[in-house]
């Protein structure tokens, strides 16, 4: 299947391997990928701080960007997803980008549901040994409806086994721009998100946004904690 990546600005720029073992997941189940260079910010951070017509230019940006072909469009990031699909809505008064916005929208997937319902896939042959944590974001959980497709691949991941702790679902404080403009309480959700994590002590702590990777794996670092964060296209990339 031909398909179009989506680095996502956190992997492109902090997390390059999380982009590249992306990449290297989507190529061995088959796919030939397409990386159209004009693709930029999708306007995430402007929107979620209300700046939505100084995200405009961002916006139809990538939209005239994927516009260069039809196949899928695949990223490693519910919340960049999320925000795609969302861009219909951000232009009220301009019904034709609001159509080319919807068109849009149909083609972009998070990397764990494009492999489970579109390629049909939940066993790649991935090794892992130990016990790990999965942490569902709510980009991911919430806003996408996302949720059984990570859990399923790491199910199938050879010796990996996950574990359950409190609150699971709950949010770890992130929230994109909230994470500054209300610093401390999202300091304090992390703190009881790092806490619950700990109690299990697990090997790894999983995940499929790297924002909400960053954010508690630098909980845990700044508390000592010897847990290996890994995003899942890591994971599943694992021999």
């Amino acid at each position: 299947m031909n398909i179009n990546f989506y680095v996502t600005c956190i992997a492109d720029a902090l997390k390059a391997n999380v982009a590249k073992q992306s990449v290297l997941l989507l190529e061995q189940l088959g796919c030939k990928i397409t990386f159209l260079e004009k693709q930029g910010c999708c306007g995430q951070p402007a929107l979620n701080s209300g700046y939505n017509q100084q995200a405009i230019p961002a916006i139809k940006n990538l939209i005239t960007t994927f516009e260069a072909n039809n196949y899928p469009i695949v990223a490693p990031a519910g919340s960049c997803v999320h925000a795609i699909k969302s861009y219909a809505t951000y232009f009220p008064d301009e019904p034709e980008w609001a159509e080319r916005a919807n068109r849009l929208a149909e083609r972009f997937y998070d990397l764990t549901d494009f492999i489970v319902n579109q390629l049909k896939v939940t066993q790649v042959g991935a090794k892992l040994n130990g016990t790990a944590v999965y942490h569902p974001s709510c980009s991911l959980f919430r806003k996408l409806g996302v949720v059984h497709e990570p859990v399923t691949l790491l199910q199938n991941v050879e010796g990996l086994k996950l574990l359950p702790i409190q609150n699971q679902t709950t949010c770890c404080g992130f929230g994109g721009t909230f994470s500054v403009k209300m610093a401390e309480i999202s300091g304090e959700m992390v703190i009881e998100k790092a806490e619950h994590i700990k109690e299990v002590q697990p090997d790894y702590l999983i995940g499929a946004d790297v924002s909400c990777l960053i954010n508690i794996g630098g909980r845990l670092q700044r508390e000592g904690s010897p847990i290996k964060v890994l995003h899942i296209a890591e994971v599943l990339m694992s021999r």
